[in-house]
C-alpha cells in the first residue's frame, strides 16, 4: 500500500505562496532543502534500510513545501520555475543521493500532469497541492477497454519515488497497431488504490533509498478520463498549440518537453551527490594525515590540495552546465513560435538531454578520481563515502545515460539533414 502523510504545516504554506518575489520564493526554498541536509545525512541508513525517504524526512519535506514546486498554484502549488527546483534537488543531493532521487522523481511530474490532462481533472488529482507521482516510459503493462474505462495488467518496474506517490504516470499497450505497424500506446494516470506496490526495492549496488519499486497492475478498472490514447511520453505534441496546462494557468512551462527534463533531473541529483562526496572528502583532510613521510595533515600536503581543488572545479563546472541549461529549457518553452505553442523543437530536446546525461557520468568521474586518495577506511560499509560512490555507479549505469551514444548520433543527423531512423 502507498504511505500517506498528513497535509504539511498550513502556516509554511501560507507564508510560501504569499510570496510574489520569485527569487525569494527561490531563497526561502533553497535554504529550506539546506536546512535538511545533517538530518538527511543522518538519516541515510535508515532511508537504505527501508528503501525510500523515513516517514520523519518526508515530513520535513511536506513541511517545507518542497513537493508542490511544480504545482498550479491554483491547485495549492507554489509553480515555481524548473531553475529553482534544481538548485532546491542539488541541495537535498548534498544529504543524501538516494533520498533525492526518490523525492526528485517523485516531485517533478507534476509539470507533465499539467503538460498532457484535461483541466477538467486538475482540481481532483492535484487534490489541494498533495499530489506525487512516480513515472516510468517503458510500456510494460497493457490497457484493455472496458465500459466506461479501461482495464489494466502488467509489471512496471523501477518506479522511482511510489512508496509516497498519489499516482502513477506512465505508457500501455494499447490493442492494435498505428497504421505503419508499430504497437498503439496510451497515457495513463493511475491512481494509487489501482496497483499494487511490490517488495522488490534493495537490492542493487546503489540507491537502494530512492524507492524504485516495481508495480503490478491486477484487472484493475480505470476511468476513460485517466488515459490519453495514441499518445507518447516520447513525442511531445503540443508545440503546435497549447497543452491544457498552459492554457489554464498562463504558464509556458506546462507546454515544454521532458525527454530533456528528465535527463536534467538526474544530472543535477548527481551533482548535488558529488558535492557530498567533496564534502566528506574535505572532512577527511581535515582529520587524517598523508600515507607517506612527512606524515603531514592533508589539507598542507600539495596534492591532496590538488585533488581537492581539480574535483571542486569538475563539480562548479557541472553545476554551472545544469543551471545554464536549465535557463536555456525555460527559454525554449516560453519564446513563441507565433502558432500558439512555442520553439522547443525534438532537436532542441535531444541537445538538452545530452548535456544532462553528459553531467550524471561527469560526476561519477569526479566520485571515482576522489575515491582514488580517499582512503580505504572511507569504504568501510556504512561510511558516508562508500555509500555516495555506490549510489553514483548506480546512478551511471542508469538506462538514461545508455541512451548517450545515440543521442550524439541524432545531434549530427539533425545538423546534416540526414533522416534520424
Amino acid at each position: 500500500m502507498t504511505d500517506t502523510l498528513s497535509a504539511p504545516a498550513v502556516d509554511t504554506l501560507t507564508q510560501l505562496r504569499a510570496i510574489e518575489d520569485p527569487a525569494e520564493l527561490e531563497a526561502r526554498l533553497v535554504a529550506s532543502a539546506k536546512a535538511l541536509r545533517e538530518d538527511l545525512i543522518a538519516a541515510a541508513p535508515e532511508a537504505e534500510k527501508l528503501t525510500h525517504i523515513p516517514p520523519h524526512i518526508e515530513r520535513k519535506l511536506e513541511d517545507a513545501g518542497l513537493y508542490r514546486m511544480f504545482i498550479p498554484r491554483e491547485h495549492g502549488g507554489l509553480e515555481v520555475a524548473p531553475s529553482t527546483f534544481a538548485k532546491v534537488v542539488i541541495e537535498i543531493a548534498k544529504g543524501d543521493m538516494g533520498m533525492a532521487w526518490n523525492f526528485c522523481l517523485a516531485a517533478n511530474h507534476a509539470l507533465m500532469l499539467a503538460n498532457w490532462f484535461p483541466v477538467e481533472i486538475h482540481e481532483e488529482v492535484y487534490d489541494g497541492g498533495l499530489f506525487k507521482a512516480a513515472s516510468m516510459y517503458a510500456p510494460t503493462f497493457t490497457a484493455e477497454p472496458v465500459d466506461g474505462g479501461w482495464t489494466l495488467n502488467g509489471v512496471v518496474n523501477y518506479c522511482s519515488g511510489i512508496p509516497y506517490s498519489t499516482h502513477f504516470i506512465g505508457q500501455a499497450r494499447l490493442p492494435g497497431k498505428q497504421e505503419n505497424g508499430a504497437p498503439r500506446v496510451a497515457l495513463v494516470l493511475a491512481p494509487a488504490d489501482t496497483f499494487e506496490i511490490l517488495d522488490d526495492w534493495g537490492r542493487t549496488l546503489g540507491l537502494n533509498a530512492s524507492g524504485s519499486n516495481s508495480i503490478k497492475f491486477d484487472n484493475a478498472f480505470l476511468p476513460s478520463k485517466y488515459l490519453i490514447e495514441d499518445a507518447d511520453l516520447t513525442f511531445y505534441n503540443f508545440t503546435d498549440g497549447e497543452s491544457p496546462g498552459s492554457a489554464a494557468y498562463g504558464n509556458p512551462y506546462y507546454n515544454a518537453r521532458h525527454m530533456s527534463s528528465f535527463a536534467m533531473m538526474l544530472g543535477m541529483i548527481t551533482v548535488g551527490a558529488a558535492w557530498g562526496a567533496l564534502d566528506e572528502y574535505a572532512s577527511l583532510m581535515v582529520t587524517r594525515k598523508t600515507t607517506v613521510p612527512p606524515f603531514i595533515q592533508r589539507t598542507l600536503d600539495p596534492d591532496f590540495q590538488r585533488y581537492y581543488g581539480a574535483a571542486k572545479v569538475q563539480i562548479l563546472k557541472g553545476e554551472y552546465a545544469i543551471r545554464e541549461t536549465w535557463l536555456e529549457w525555460e527559454r525554449l518553452a516560453t519564446t513563441s513560435n507565433g502558432a500558439g505553442g512555442n520553439i522547443f523543437d525534438d532537436q532542441a530536446d535531444n541537445l538538452i538531454g545530452c548535456v544532462g546525461r553528459d553531467v550524471m557520468l561527469d560526476m561519477w568521474d569526479v566520485v571515482q578520481e576522489l575515491y582514488k586518495t580517499i582512503g580505504s577506511a572511507a569504504s568501510t560499509k556504512g561510511e558516508r563515502y562508500e555509500r555516495i560512490f555506490r549510489d553514483m555507479a548506480q546512478a551511471a549505469g542508469h538506462r538514461n545515460p545508455q541512451l548517450k551514444d545515440m543521442a550524439y548520433r541524432f545531434i549530427a543527423k539533425d545538423d546534416f539533414g540526414v533522416p534520424r531512423f
